[in-house]
């Protein structure tokens, strides 16, 4: 089936709000028919999808994208944060909103959280699409050589104290350098719009932004993907940028076995495509998304 992209700019995203724990979560719905939750990568938003949501609704699918707590119009608190918090906010956002068996999308660490989900919760997922999956919050010290561990380890440390960790969030968050950390996972620079700068900028800007930045990037990672993967019975499909430094599709290894042993999951490479193929090459990605639902009927 061959979707249409709209021009991203055009389209307005209603946004909504919704009580969690006391915390204001930042959501929207767009359309009619098997629900679809859209969960964003880390330092992203709803926005991020901005070029799936229009078009998956189009194509028959009620399309749900939240804001995780810590990021985009999502309150931003000093809290320990970590996969099994925001695991717990989509399962509670499902049973509050959805009410029914919908499929999981993720890109990044929302696609280790779709997993998550997966794996914990079968009784309200149909099916997952995982984009560019991330391992874990943050590298296990056996996933890292010495030098890097090294390098971190020190990192992390400054990011975690009071002092250097503002400086370093200051500097990170210049529209500068995210333009450059963009160029660095998307493999077609004209996808890095300013537009999409802005994205990641205003949310970084907000009060408690640094303090989310630090938590999360020192968390746990979370349970290793192999151990979710295991519990899955579900159908999955595996969308996977080839060009991504950050999360190398290399790591679909682990996907290609569980697929050996039996388990329905479909397998993706895209070329030419890196760490966000959903923003980079939507028309692919909506297009097998759909194909795949149709196929899988999940």
């Amino acid at each position: 089936m061959t979707v249409s992209l709209p021009n991203s700019s055009s389209i307005t995203l209603e946004k909504l709000a919704w009580t969690w724990q006391g915390y204001k979560i930042e959501y929207t719905v767009m359309g009619q028919g098997t629900p679809l939750v859209l969960i964003h990568g880390f330092g992203a938003s709803i926005g991020h999808w901005r070029k799936n949501i229009p078009v998956l609704a189009d194509a028959g699918y009620q399309v749900f994208a939240l804001d995780l707590l810590g990021f985009g119009g999502s309150d931003k608190p000093a809290i320990k944060y970590s996969v099994e918090i925001w695991v717990e906010l989509i399962k509670d956002f499902w049973t509050e909103l959805i009410h029914q068996r919908a499929i999981f999308i993720g890109n990044s660490i929302g696609a280790l959280l779709s997993l998550a989900i997966l794996a914990e919760y079968p009784e309200i997922a149909a099916g997952g699409v995982l984009i560019n999956p991330a391992g874990g919050l943050s590298h296990r010290p056996n996933e890292l050589n010495l030098p890097l561990r090294i390098l971190i380890t020190a990192f992390n440390k400054l990011v975690a104290n009071p002092i250097t960790g503002k400086f370093v969030f200051d500097r990170i968050r210049q529209k500068s350098q995210i333009r450059r950390t963009l160029y660095q996972v998307y493999s077609d620079r004209q996808a890095v719009t300013d537009e999409l700068v802005d994205l990641l900028y205003q949310p970084a800007c907000d009060p408690g932004a640094q303090q989310v930045f630090a938590a999360v990037l020192t968390a746990p990672p979370g349970p290793p993907p192999e151990e979710l993967l295991f519990k899955v019975e579900c159908s999955i499909l595996v969308l996977w940028g080839a060009n991504d430094p950050w999360t190398p599709v290399t790591g679909s290894k682990i996907y290609q076995e569980a697929q050996k042993n039996g388990q329905d999951i479909q397998i993706l490479p895209i070329a030419g495509a890196g760490h966000c193929p959903h923003d980079e090459v939507p028309h692919i990605v909506n297009s097998q998304i759909v194909d795949w639902i149709e196929r899988s009927r999940v």
